[in-house]
């Protein structure tokens, strides 16, 4: 059920282009690229012990660096998608401390990888499950994921995440509307393996959009 729940849940971020790589900035991409080669490049039976391999990283960038949003964002993200490779009950742990990583991570600095807490918060409570298994609530997503769109309105990751909330409401030509922007969005430098990924995710869900 709770795989059957978190089935597209694969949170992205929005790194931005950075003037000067810093060592946080090199930890926070390797994060992402060992993120997309897991989510996107790596076989179904073997994706939770890749996921379980980058949380002991993101981990041990977190206490690395305390203070700082970014790396908790991407523990969070990374704890996500491990939920979705594990499923069963026991993936409500990794989401439970998923969303407390990132409500963290608001406390710091909310717009942090330009909005992406808020993705990755409104996706959470798109997808888990609702009382009494999780905590999961559709009006709490889209209280998020319209935060998101309000600080990265161009955004592939907040037009997909919120296309698919629309989609999931009925809401099929406002949907449609957000994939158009996605498709639209302008490249990540240093995302392009995210971007991939993430693009053929847009474009299965408007292909099936234009299905119905």
């Amino acid at each position: 059920m709770i795989r059957t729940a978190l089935a597209i849940l694969a949170l992205g971020v929005s790194l931005g282009a950075q003037a000067a790589n810093t060592p946080l900035d090199d930890a926070i991409a390797a994060l992402g690229h060992g993120w997309a080669k897991a989510s996107y490049s790596t076989p179904d039976d073997q994706q939770e012990k890749a996921f379980d391999a980058l949380i002991s990283r993101s981990e041990s960038v977190a206490k690395a660096y305390p203070g700082r949003a970014e790396p908790l964002i991407w523990e969070a993200i990374i704890l996500s998608s491990a939920a979705k490779a594990q499923g069963g009950l026991g993936a409500l742990s990794k989401v439970r401390a998923a969303r407390k990583l990132l409500e963290q991570a608001e406390g710091i600095d909310p717009t942090a990888l330009n909005g992406s807490i808020y993705n990755s918060l409104g996706t959470l409570y798109a997808k888990v499950p609702g009382w009494p298994l999780g905590f999961g609530d559709k009006d709490n997503a889209r209280k998020y994921l319209l935060k998101a769109l309000q600080i990265n309105p161009d955004g592939i990751d907040p037009n997909y995440f919120y296309a698919d909330l629309l989609a999931e409401e009925g809401k099929t030509a406002e949907a449609r509307t957000h994939l158009e922007r996605a498709l639209a969005a302008p490249p990540r430098p240093g995302r392009e393996d995210a971007d991939a990924g993430r693009r053929a995710q847009v474009k299965q869900l408007l292909a099936k959009l234009n299905e119905r």
